[in-house]
């Protein structure tokens, strides 16, 4: 087994300046925890995240509920999510696992009693299951009503749509469509983003602009366009993660967890807070 080395990024810092509401929700992060060790065909774990050390980071944005998403670096292995699951509790946290197809349905239950309640797909390098399993693991989810997480390069979104648009249950498109690089916001793919989410079982989740960003932060200008335009459309479709510990970027490029939330205040109006942080996951998560 593998020593990982404790965490040495910031956990605290300035508050945001986004008063956050009672129930404000960080529908996406990821817990790396002493002794599981990365899968083979998954990233290696530089140092830990444990859920102490996201406590403080929550504390400090004013975070009351959370929903933990399995890594890529542990694969098809669950047991540290499930763990950091156990210790969150479900008054406050949900998880998304790693299903397959063959994933049987006591393990699903247990699961589901621990508080996991969706599926991730992930169709980037790294990914544990993708889009070419998408609707076979739906199909295996869908008697516990879960969801499907799915993150995908939006520039390549017309390879994936005719899939999503067979999704029958809910879904979320990830990391703000994901565009590397970013596009217009006119650009014909956010339409059809516009089109998903019109169907009715399609969320988006404001996420990691920082990866995709290629004008940089704090306000990330050209994601932003695509985020505002979206918020705009659907703003009772839309969700928030950190994306917490950004362990996609290197240390030089660690972005600010207090101006990861607060690009909602360049992004979405003062009233729309509430349902993107609060109303839209306990919607979705069942808090």
């Amino acid at each position: 087994m593998t020593e990982i080395p404790a965490n040495t990024r910031p956990l605290d810092g300035p508050a945001p300046a986004l008063k956050t509401p009672p129930g404000a929700t960080d529908c996406h992060i990821h817990i790396y925890l002493p002794g599981f060790d990365a899968q083979p065909g998954g990233p290696a774990i530089p140092e830990l995240a444990t859920v102490e050390d996201y406590r403080q980071v929550q504390r400090r944005l004013g975070l009351e509920r959370v929903v933990v998403t399995q890594p890529n670096a542990y694969q098809l292995d669950n047991r540290a999510l499930l763990q950091a699951l156990d210790t969150f509790g479900t008054q406050s946290a949900r998880g998304i696992a790693a299903v397959t197809p063959d994933t049987s349905p006591r393990e699903l239950e247990d699961w589901h009693a621990r508080g996991v309640r969706g599926a991730r797909i992930m169709q980037l390098p790294g990914g544990a299951v993708k889009i070419d399993r998408m609707l076979e693991v739906e199909r295996v989810i869908r008697p516990l009503g879960w969801h499907l997480m799915v993150q995908f390069n939006g520039r390549h979104l017309d390879e994936y749509v005719d899939e999503l648009r067979k999704i029958e249950g809910e879904y979320i498109i990830d990391h703000i469509g994901k565009f590397m690089d970013p596009v217009p916001a006119d650009d014909a793919r956010v339409d059809e983003i516009l089109r998903l989410l019109d169907k009715g079982n399609a969320w988006f989740k404001i996420c990691a602009g920082y990866e995709a960003s290629v004008t940089g932060g704090p306000r990330y200008e050209d994601i932003g366009a695509i985020a505002r335009r979206v918020i705009a459309h659907a703003p009772e479709r839309i969700l928030w993660g950190s994306n917490w510990p950004h362990v996609g970027v290197p240390r030089s490029q660690y972005p600010d967890d207090a101006g990861q939330l607060d690009v909602l205040l360049h992004w979405a109006s003062p009233e729309v807070h509430q349902k993107i942080l609060v109303d839209n996951p306990a919607r979705l998560y069942g808090f």
